[in-house]
């Protein structure tokens, strides 16, 4: 048996083992998967795996998966571990230094089946693969239901299922943690396998989609035939996706297109709203951008949601307390997820950060632990006030987020005028990287 297991996706039902289950179980292999975020790790599932996979997406995935490696080896130490996603590949050395076997990338369908197979010399040769990609196989999975939910302004909550329209992205921001293996490329998921998913999900009670793609526009074309397609079929299912504000600008005549077909929120990685700090992460937006695609969301009826890293080695006390204040400006606050507002730079393995003179300049030696290169910043107020903030944000779930911004207001000692409150649709579970 193979046995694929995710820690940690956002809070969604993974695509990252729903596409290699149906991949493996197309080539006749008996292959099941464990979302351990929902359910538990059994010794009778891990002791029949001739195989187990880790799909690590993301930095608290793989963190959460390091000490489940260790148990998965006590429990059966004949079996073969393998770690497949993007953070597996940027954390090789490590994952091999704690019993992983094979460490392949996030386009590894393929890889997985070979190594199934018993073609022990695949996946490891560094190279994107090409996939003809076949329709994610969640048979066996959490029922939706018990996933993260939308809340929308009226009280209701809708069912969220997900797919990815597209892998990778055609940008290189310097902090992404995508760069480093996608290196600016991407691959698109044929419309028919998209639309295919989502009815399966439809079908098990999704009345909203989330896109997990990295930049919905990266291919604006397709992103347009996938929505029209999706609000043909399903009209009452809405959806939300993750986009650039240099392409909210570029492409503004799309906007109103996603509003009339179901968009309900578009989450932009504004990372910061100083011009200097922008350049350091080669976002390819500036400040003047940000608002002028809040602007063109709001006039096109669709709400947006910006995250952040609000503490970067460049941050300054004066420069946090305009970021505060801008996002009031904008009547953004209740986009904002109280995380949001003390997200600190994470300088991971091979990241693009360490090309700058002045980030190897305060970084100390990687640690396993956090799978980072900690960085201590020059003025200790900055670092003081981001260690405030996110203790605050984590112990004020039942307040409201602009209840929660006022507090953080109040700690950064900046005054600011909320505008009347406004509800907004929002996932019941925070983004976290």
């Amino acid at each position: 048996m193979i046995l694929l297991l995710s820690t940690y996706d956002l809070g969604r039902q993974p695509f990252g083992l729903a596409s290699p289950v149906a991949f493996l179980r197309r080539a006749g292999h008996d292959a099941h998967a464990i979302d351990l975020s929902r359910d538990t790790l059994t010794d009778t599932a891990v002791r029949a795996a001739s195989i187990v996979a880790f799909y690590l997406p993301m930095h608290t995935a793989t963190r959460l998966a390091l000490p489940v490696i260790g148990k998965v080896r006590a429990m059966n130490p004949n079996a073969r571990i393998v770690a497949y996603g993007l953070y597996a590949q940027l954390n090789a050395t490590l994952l091999r230094e704690r019993g992983v076997s094979a460490v392949l990338g996030p386009e590894s369908e393929g890889e997985l089946v070979a190594l199934a197979s018993g073609h022990s010399d695949q996946g490891e040769n560094g190279a994107l693969a090409r996939l003809q990609f076949i329709q994610p196989d969640r048979t066996g999975l959490p029922s939706l239901d018990r996933y993260a939910t939308l809340q929308m302004p009226d009280g209701a909550r809708k069912i969220v299922g997900s797919t990815d329209a597209t892998r990778g992205c055609k940008h290189r921001c310097r902090h992404c943690p995508i760069v480093p293996v996608y290196n600016g490329q991407f691959r698109v998921v044929p419309v028919d396998v998209v639309l295919a998913d989502v009815r399966t999900q439809v079908e098990q009670g999704a009345t909203h989609i989330t896109f997990g793609d990295p930049d919905f526009f990266n291919g604006p074309t397709h992103a347009r035939k996938i929505v029209e397609a999706l609000h043909r079929e399903h009209p009452h299912v809405t959806y939300d996706a993750i986009i650039k504000v240099e392409h909210l600008i570029a492409h503004r005549e799309l906007l109103p297109i996603l509003a009339s077909t179901g968009c309900l929120f578009i989450t932009s990685a504004v990372e910061s709203v100083d011009d200097d700090v922008l350049a350091k992460l080669e976002k390819g937006h500036t400040r003047a951008g940000f608002i002028e695609a809040a602007r063109l969301c709001r006039d096109a009826g669709v709400t947006l949601v910006p995250t952040f890293v609000a503490f970067t080695p460049w941050t300054t006390i004066d420069g946090y307390m305009d970021l505060l204040r801008l996002v009031a400006e904008l009547g953004l606050v209740p986009s904002v997820a109280p995380v949001q507002w003390g997200i600190r730079l994470l300088v991971t393995w091979d990241s693009r950060l360490l090309e700058l003179p002045d980030v190897r300049a305060v970084i100390g030696p990687f640690d396993a632990r956090t799978l980072t290169f900690p960085w201590v910043h020059s003025d200790p107020r900055v670092d003081a006030l981001q260690h405030q903030v996110m203790a605050l944000a984590g112990v004020r779930a039942s307040r409201t987020r602009e209840e929660v911004f006022a507090e953080i207001c109040e700690l950064a000692q900046v005054n600011v005028v909320l505008p009347s409150r406004s509800a907004i649709p929002y996932m019941n579970e925070p983004w976290y990287c």
